[in-house]
């Protein structure tokens, strides 16, 4: 009897996203009646913007939707910079900006382009969960900065410095899960110290405009070393579109064009089409990121009567990371619990923090205000 082909080590390193887990146990129950709301994935409940639609019904009556060059379409990345100017006042060189099949390969490109296997990346803990398995999966060596609610969940330059060999530091900011951010001095302070040592900033912007509590900033406005990556996902409403893109380093250009050529060809053409007029739909968004605004508000004020009242300042995003320490030290068992008994998805910080996570649960306030309601209601009466 012939034995089975093995699995690589390196995919047995990668652990699961346990907010997709989430996700599917939540539309198994959806699917066998129950009534859920869902604040466990990071994405806008509403679909794109009118302007995307009609560009997309356009694209597909009019364009051949073939391969494209796989930097992206000239005239996106044209208007990606276009948007730099608008929104920083930074002039972005088009040849340095990319376009990507969501912001989730841009993270594998990037970490193909700039390091060699076995070199070490810094992350800041509590942390979007795909960095890490990413990095796994690709032989990168990770350590990771554990930080403090008192320095906003991020490292400091003095982490760096005492953080040992490091080749790379990524660093998000509107941050998840947290939802904290650097001001524009701490993240200028941090891409320095780290420029300081040679290693590489990359800096994760996906979050941008949406914002709270805190100015935004680019580190763009620091260092054209840095690698920016940012998508569309987010604040321009297209998560399911997988378009992204990275602003690189020159030195990097080709590299990031070769690995774009022979691992994707190119993002898909329909989606990039469509994101040109993202940009032009800002008006739309806006209305939608005010929901937010007003969804986070409430959360702020009602969630500590439910009984939930210990979580970190919510600077962006659309995220809430609570300490559920008071109630289980099992926050994977406590979100399964409550899915299955309040009808409410949330995400166990064991997905961000091996560490400290297993105390904490994160809360997406991306629905709708009646659903923010509902939950509340549901979440009190639960515990």
């Amino acid at each position: 009897m012939s034995e089975t082909p093995k699995a690589s080590r390196r995919a047995s390193a990668v652990q699961p996203f346990m907010v997709m887990d989430m996700m599917r146990e939540a539309g198994r129950l959806e699917r066998a009646g129950d009534n859920i709301i869902h604040m466990e994935v990071g994405q806008p409940s509403g679909g794109p913007p009118r302007k995307v639609i009609e560009a997309a019904q356009s694209a597909l009556a009019t364009e051949r939707l073939g391969y494209v060059e796989a930097l992206g379409l000239l005239a996106l990345r044209e208007r990606i910079a276009e948007h730099y100017m608008q929104a920083y006042s930074i002039k972005v060189l088009v040849e340095r900006i990319v376009v990507t099949t969501g912001s989730s390969a841009a993270f594998v490109i990037a970490f193909l382009a700039a390091f060699d296997a076995g070199d070490t990346v810094g992350l800041a803990n509590p942390g979007y969960p795909a960095y890490r398995n990413i990095l796994k999966a690709v032989n990168l060596k990770i350590t990771d900065i554990q930080t403090s609610e008192k320095n906003r969940w991020a490292p400091t330059p003095a982490d760096i410095a005492n953080a040992g060999r490091l080749d790379g530091l990524l660093i998000a900011s509107p941050a998840n899960p947290t939802g904290t951010m650097l001001s524009p001095e701490a993240l200028a302070q941090l891409i320095k110290a780290s420029e300081q040592r040679n290693i590489q900033f990359i800096s994760d912007e996906i979050y941008h405009e949406l914002t709270f509590a805190q100015p935004q900033s680019t580190a763009l406005s620091t260092s054209d070393k840095a690698i920016i990556i940012n998508s569309f996902s987010k604040y321009y409403c297209m998560t399911g579109w997988r378009v992204g893109w990275m602003i690189v380093p020159d030195h990097l250009v080709r590299a990031v064009e070769c690995l774009s050529q022979n691992m994707y060809i190119s993002t898909p053409a329909i989606s990039q089409h469509a994101a040109i007029a993202a940009f032009d739909a800002t008006d739309e968004l806006d209305e939608r990121r005010a929901v937010y605004a007003e969804n986070r508000e409430f959360l702020l004020n009602a969630l500590p009567d439910a009984g939930i009242d210990r979580f970190t300042p919510v600077d962006g995003a659309f995220y809430i990371y609570a300490d559920v320490s008071r109630y289980t030290n099992d926050s994977a068992d406590f979100t399964s619990r409550m899915l299955k008994q309040a009808g409410v998805a949330t995400t166990t910080g064991l997905d961000f923090d091996s560490y400290e996570g297993n105390h904490h649960i994160r809360l997406s306030f991306a629905g709708s205000r009646a659903e923010m309601e509902e939950a509340v209601k549901r979440i009190k009466a639960w515990l």
